[in-house]
């Protein structure tokens, strides 16, 4: 009786932000410090700056912000738990996968757009 219980908590606490409406909450600056700590690994240049991959990510934010409440909540939930079981907890990520979900669903302007 408590595995049941258990599990429909933790469901409850890692689906209630999206089902709420709020964008997640992510750590931009441990995000920029791993894709930094990354590049020295494979011993390549980082791509940006500390900063200007905190401002990026702070910019995916608000966007997504933005967007968030219109998105359906299967997609808010899909594209939230893809990036986390890529580890790519990043703005920019769940923002791309939401642009790209919106980007390759079938509609009449997208049909005639393709003709």
């Amino acid at each position: 009786m408590k595995r049941p219980i258990l599990l429909l908590v933790t469901l409850l606490l890692l689906f209630a932000p999206s089902a709420l409406g709020q964008a997640p909450e992510l750590n931009v600056k441990a995000t920029c410090k791993a894709r930094s700590n990354d590049a020295k690994i494979v011993k390549s240049p980082p791509d940006q700056s500390m900063t200007d991959c905190v401002r990026d990510e702070e910019a995916a934010k608000q966007e997504l912000n933005k967007l968030w409440a219109s998105t359906p909540v299967f997609l808010r939930n899909r594209c939230e738990s893809d990036t986390r079981f890529l580890g790519m907890r990043s703005y920019l990520d769940v923002l791309s996968c939401i642009y790209i979900a919106n980007d390759t669903k079938p509609g009449p302007k997208k049909d005639a757009e393709r003709k």
